[in-house]
This record gives C-alpha cells, structure tokens and sequence, in this order.
C-alpha cells in the first residue's frame, strides 16, 4: 500500500511530535482510516517517530 501525504494530512490530523505508533494508529482510526491504513501504520517499524520527516521516512520503508 502506498500511502500518499494526503492521505496521512488526512487522518493524522492534529499530531504533535514526538509521537508513538500507538498514538499515530489511534488518531487515524478516529479520523476513520481505512482497516488498511491502520494495518499498515501497525507495521511502521519504530515506535517513537520524532518528527514528520521521520514519520515519512519509516512509511517510505513499507511501500
């Protein structure tokens, strides 16, 4: 799945950072991403990101 900044702008509005994997799921699911989109922030490799820039560098691993 390929997630676009759209998509994350989306669902993931309103984060500050530092922020957790747990907490990026949580978000989107109350913004009501897709099962999809929730699996694949699941499968993000860090749990911390502390930035966006680090947020879009561990999504570009899962494309």
């Amino acid at each position: 799945m390929t997630v676009t900044g759209a998509q994350l702008q989306e669902y993931l509005t309103g984060l500050d950072y530092p922020v957790s994997r747990a907490d990026l799921v949580r978000r989107a699911q109350e913004n009501g991403a897709s099962t999809e989109l929730l699996q694949f922030l699941m499968a993000l490799p860090a749990e911390q990101f502390t930035d966006p820039a680090e947020l879009n560098d561990a999504l570009a691993t899962l494309d």
